[in-house]
């Protein structure tokens, strides 16, 4: 097994690396503060690639690997986790679901602007009363006439008020379980649907996020996403690529934190010397570059395995779980490191603090990730 980056590879991370330091850098705690998407962001996105990283040039896509999406994805987490969700997110769930399971006509009219980043997704799964219980979906679609009649609400949204194109998860046979629900593109500005709650959150406050109701929202038979009842299984095919994608994040959080946290302890003093001439600290880095280096490599390892076309189920749980929960030590390390300036908004360590408790909870928590890899393993 060769594991050296190709020179795209190589250049693709250098790029993305002095776009996130030169455009996002700059703004991260403004955003953080206001909660606020930047918007005026998606065009150079977009002008990057970023917006379709996967997908085909066919469809307006950059045409990239898994591989170097999950470069992408871990170079923007490195500079502001909340910008690299919303990359992911659009990409990785709404766009994906559209790609892998939509009409040629539903791709053209949905993917393409999506992929050129003319348009934004949302993708809705989650619910008030169904969230790692997913089967347990409450939102509805029934017939009526050639139309579908969507009643219910998504929560935990990200570009639920912002999103152009959302996918959404709906029962239309209660009596088949989690195969008699089906998935549903809907555009913003129909009727019926509406964006509720905007979340104030712990962390990811750049990335917006919010509830998603839908009242009496009537969309065309051309707006079922697949083969009706098929929508829970495709879900589930999206979140196990989708995974790899937050394992990327986290990989690229971790990173982030550690590397704020190398720079502070050679600059900072004490008992006239840096700190980082104190073994507490030494083995701290040490350990956080070790266990970042085997989550890089397993998040990787899922990467080039859907390159091949092979399921990856356990590899993208295990991938996610590994270096989720990774994250959060590191991030919890160079809150240390820093010290009291670890727990203030002047030093980054702090962000990266608040944002990493996400990646292990969202597409999937932990335990969730513990049960996929137990079931593959015993099955």
């Amino acid at each position: 097994m060769d594991f050296r980056p190709t020179d795209e590879q190589q250049l693709l991370r250098r790029t993305i690396r002095a776009f996130a330091e030169a455009e996002i850098a700059p703004h991260v705690m403004e955003w953080d503060e206001a909660q606020h998407f930047p918007l005026e962001l998606i065009p150079k996105l977009a002008e990057l690639g970023l917006m379709g990283i996967q997908f085909p040039e066919e469809y307006g896509g950059a045409g990239m690997s898994a591989v170097d999406y999950c470069i992408c994805i871990e170079e923007l987490a490195r500079v502001d986790p909340s910008i690299a969700l919303s990359v992911a997110a659009h990409n990785g769930l709404c766009a994906s679901h559209i790609f892998m399971f939509g009409t040629e006509a539903q791709k053209q009219r949905y993917l393409v602007p999506l992929a050129r980043g003319d348009k934004i997704g949302a993708w809705g799964l989650t619910e008030p009363t169904a969230g790692s219980d997913a089967a347990g979906t409450r939102t509805t679609a029934v017939r009526q006439g050639s139309c579908w009649v969507l009643n219910g609400s998504k929560t935990f949204t990200t570009h639920g008020r912002i999103g152009d194109v959302m996918v959404a998860m709906a029962v239309t046979d209660r009596r088949r379980g989690h195969h008699g629900i089906s998935a549903f593109v809907v555009e913003r500005g129909t009727p019926g649907m509406a964006a509720g709650k905007k979340e104030n959150k712990l962390g990811m406050r750049a990335s917006e996020t919010s509830e998603v109701v839908f009242d009496d929202c009537r969309v065309g038979p051309d707006h079922l996403l697949g083969a009706e009842g098929t929508g829970f299984v495709g879900a589930l095919q999206v979140l196990d690529a989708g995974r790899i994608g937050i394992a990327a994040l986290a990989v690229g959080l971790a990173q982030g934190a550690l590397d704020a946290a190398t720079r502070y302890a050679s600059e900072r003093r004490q008992f006239g010397q840096p700190i980082a001439s104190f073994q507490a600290s030494q083995w701290k880095i040490a350990d956080n570059a070790t266990r970042i280096e085997a989550a890089r490599l397993l998040t990787y390892r899922a990467a080039y395995l859907k390159d091949r076309g092979q399921r990856t189920t356990r590899e993208s749980a295990m991938a996610k779980l590994f270096t989720s929960e990774n994250a959060v030590r590191a991030a919890e390390d160079g809150v240390q490191i820093h010290g009291g300036y670890g727990f203030v908004k002047d030093y980054p360590a702090e962000k990266f603090f608040r944002d990493v408790k996400l990646t292990t909870i969202g597409e999937g928590t932990s335990e969730i990730q513990r049960l996929v890899i137990a079931r593959q393993l015993l099955a």
